[in-house]
């Protein structure tokens, strides 16, 4: 039944941020939280610790567009709840694994799960039912979900300590299954209910999705996020291990990866205040500049507590304004119109993006330290900014 737009938010929206937060500090962020501890007992190289979660984001990349279509199906409650579950069961699998094998083919199926679980599929369902009150919707989910690092990192360390990196593995798993999961069932059941008044048979149009595909915006667009994809995925991963490159403690190097979360939620509170005077073009180009001068401040940082402090602000700032633009932005330059299929499609880049960042950070770490790394994510992201401002004039045509 059709409900206004508090109600939405209540049963909705609510559910839906507090499971993003519990998922993404679970199946994303539990990777880069862990990776020190692998690499140490189970004698594999940061390489192919970093590969295997690479394995894993290509395959939720590849799915994201079936997982738009099924979601435009109106097949949510389903896709969304099931890849959770399917999460919390590979996680408990992840604290059994003695082999490298073993580690992949885990990590690869929780590729699955995080294609039908984080924000792709819940924003193609928010963008879907809010119609819009998308954006807004779209901000307090990622308000909520940006203290996932948060959550993650220091709930890691502590299981760690107590229990073993196993047990740590074993509790983001409960988290999954206990919390995330029924929140996403109740969301879901009130989230269809609002479809049909966002919805169209154009929606369900190949010929729509096609036209989007062959525009050149689509591609610039596609190009533009990929950029802060693999400045983000790469840092981010491997982020406690460039800090101790730079000579920071490991006690200050968790605390400056916890602190990425709340400067996400900071710059999405910044946003709010500035998008009655500053377009969303404008933001968007902000947070490229952001994410040009926090690699630049890690680059020349060494030790520095200020600069250190800066990147933190500036990195965690700009990507989590980045959440919350490149759907609204995929929208406005694109069209609502079959969202979950196009969606889904620009996602795959961005995910791509992702997936090769630790890999090829590990490679570029092996071929230059982390000096090269910071050099090649400042280049990366500057390609993105051209890109991105190639889009906008295309779009405007």
């Amino acid at each position: 039944m059709p409900t206004d737009g508090s109600s939405r938010f209540r049963h909705i929206v609510w559910p839906f941020a507090i499971a993003e937060t519990v998922l993404w500090a679970s199946l994303y962020y539990s990777f880069p939280a862990l990776l020190p501890e692998w690499e140490r007992p189970l004698g594999w190289s940061r390489t192919e610790l970093s590969a295997a979660f690479s394995a894993a984001l290509v395959v939720s990349a590849l799915l994201a567009p079936s997982v738009g279509h099924l979601i435009d199906r109106g097949l949510s409650r389903y896709v969304f709840t099931g890849s959770a579950v399917l999460g919390a069961t590979l996680l408990v699998a992840l604290s059994q694994v003695t082999q490298l094998w073993q580690f992949f083919a885990v990590w690869i199926g929780l590729g699955v799960a995080m294609s039908g679980a984080l924000y792709e599929a819940c924003f193609a369902i928010v963008t879907r039912c809010m119609g819009r009150r998308a954006k807004r919707a779209i901000t307090l989910i990622t308000l909520v979900a940006g203290f996932a690092g948060t959550v993650s990192f220091p709930t890691a360390q502590a299981f760690v300590d107590l229990i073993g990196w196993r047990g740590a593995v074993l509790v983001f798993a409960a988290a999954a299954i206990t919390i995330a999961a029924p929140l996403l069932w109740y969301g879901c059941h009130h989230a269809e209910g609002q479809f049909h008044e966002t919805s169209s048979p154009e929606d369900r149009n190949p010929e729509r999705v096609r036209q989007v595909l062959r525009s050149l915006t689509f591609w610039l667009l596609a190009i533009a996020f990929a950029g802060i994809a693999v400045e983000h995925g790469g840092i981010i991963t491997h982020m406690l291990l460039i800090l101790d490159d730079r000579g920071v403690h490991p006690e200050a190097a968790v605390l400056a990866a916890s602190m990425i979360g709340p400067m996400q939620v900071t710059g999405r509170l910044a946003m709010m205040a500035a998008e009655r005077y500053v377009s969303i073009v404008g933001i968007a180009v902000g947070c490229f500049l952001a994410m040009f001068g926090a690699a630049t401040c890690l680059l020349f940082g060494g030790g520095s507590a200020g600069l250190i402090a800066a990147f933190v602000i500036l990195h965690g700032a700009g990507y989590g304004v980045t959440s919350i633009v490149r759907p609204v932005i995929t929208a406005e330059f694109l069209g609502r119109q079959g969202f979950g299929v196009v969606s889904g499609m620009i996602a795959l880049p961005f995910m791509f993006g992702f997936a090769a960042a630790p890999a090829l950070t590990s490679l570029a770490w092996e071929a230059g330290g982390y000096d090269l790394v910071l050099v090649l994510a400042i280049a990366i992201v500057v390609l993105g900014l051209v890109s991105f401002l190639a889009a906008k004039k295309t779009a405007a045509r």
